[in-house]
């Protein structure tokens, strides 16, 4: 008999998964850690339906779950009601980085440990970013499409294609994926980097960009901190969102904060979709208030085929740049983030539950970061 239960969600890979055992994301290879799971003792049950609550085949396998392992890109929610239904659960992991799919409210009461793998995908999702940024500033999707399209209006094109260099870009949020993406941006010789953060950038952090900037544009002070989210908003060229997902942030950007902004500015979002207010972002691509949104992330997800940034649009340059959240989700990134998820679960095999410190959230009934907006 078995110890306990594991209950894997995660998307189907279909015929890509088979033909791609890299794809460890896929519900068919598992994370590759069916083997690690048996061996332990535990029964591992992987399942792709996670919805609707409560009568999909999570709410069924709760009773004598032990562990819930999820993704960010196919997120199955643990909920509070969830929670409640299972009383045997006692640690929820993120294979990735973002644990706010789980009400940790809930699991803290609980004394359920909610752990992630931080860090496996930090530069996968700032790449995106950059790609997402460098997409807009340089009119790239209506120019492709003209291409395919048979046509031939270099100055339609042109219209709005800018140069990154010289422009205003900023980040709210300066952590591990904030900073990366202020660290790619500075060869580019950006006019300024500016960041909007609960806390400021570490000293030697700061130096590092501006050494760097001082090396590639000759510009002794290329990042500030702005206390005044509104005011760097108002500054931007591009606003790039890298912070997580918490009541603070939820529904940050709404129509009041992107009225602030520029008509010619661009607001990417690799973080989460829900820090932004869905209904007003689309009104803002679509009436022009802001030339466009590049998201990677929902607000639901898998978002339905109704959602309005699917066909948000605006007739000058087309502002839309939605991907079905893939950022941190390379080849390269499924790798560390399963490795990462074999680690937790072989410290909580072992009874030993020496976990990376940077990977817990909440652990014993108490929160274990601050990057949820709470305190330690």
């Amino acid at each position: 008999m078995a110890k306990g239960k594991v209950l894997l969600v995660l998307y189907a890979g279909g015929e890509a998964a088979r033909e791609e055992p890299r794809l460890l994301g896929a519900s068919e290879n598992e994370l590759g850690i069916r083997k690690l799971v048996e061996d332990a003792g535990y029964e591992l049950v992987t399942t792709t339906d996670k919805d609707p609550e409560p009568t999909s085949t999570v709410d069924k396998e709760l009773t004598d779950t032990e562990i819930i392992i999820t993704t960010p890109f196919y997120p199955a929610y643990v909920t509070a009601s969830r929670i409640a239904r299972a009383p045997k659960l006692k640690a929820c992991i993120t294979a990735g980085v973002g644990s706010d799919h789980v009400d940790l409210d809930a699991a803290n009461k609980r004394k359920i440990a909610v752990l992630e793998v931080t860090g496996s995908n930090v530069q996968s999702v700032a790449e995106h970013a950059m790609m997402t940024i460098l997409v807009f500033i340089r009119n790239f999707l209506p120019s492709h499409q003209m291409a395919l399209d048979g046509g031939w209006d270099i100055a339609r094109c042109a219209q709005h294609e800018y140069d990154l260099e010289g422009k205003v870009v900023a980040t709210v949020g300066a952590g591990r994926i904030g900073y990366r993406i202020l660290e790619r941006l500075v060869p580019f010789n950006p006019k300024k980097l500016l960041y909007y953060d609960y806390q400021p950038l570490p000293q030697q952090a700061v130096d590092k960009l501006n050494q760097a900037s001082k090396l590639y544009n000759d510009v002794d002070k290329i990042v500030e901190r702005v206390e005044s989210l509104e005011d760097m908003v108002a500054q931007a060229d591009i606003v790039t969102i890298n912070c997580p997902l918490h009541a603070g942030t939820k529904g940050l950007f709404d129509k009041k904060l992107i009225s602030k902004m520029k008509k010619t500015a661009y607001l990417v979002n690799t973080a989460r979709g829900a820090i932004c207010v869905a209904e007003d972002v689309a009104e803002a691509v679509n009436n022009g208030t802001i030339a466009g949104y590049g998201g990677d992330v929902w607000n639901v997800q898998p978002a339905p085929k109704d959602h309005p940034w699917r066909k948000m649009h605006n007739s000058w340059n087309g502002g839309n740049a939605m991907t079905p959240h893939i950022s941190g989700t390379s080849l390269d990134a499924q790798k560390r983030y399963a490795d990462g998820v074999k680690q937790i679960l072989t410290a909580y095999f072992t009874g030993k539950f020496d976990y990376r410190p940077q990977d817990v959230i909440v652990i014993d009934g108490h929160y274990a970061t601050k990057a949820y907006g709470q305190k330690k």
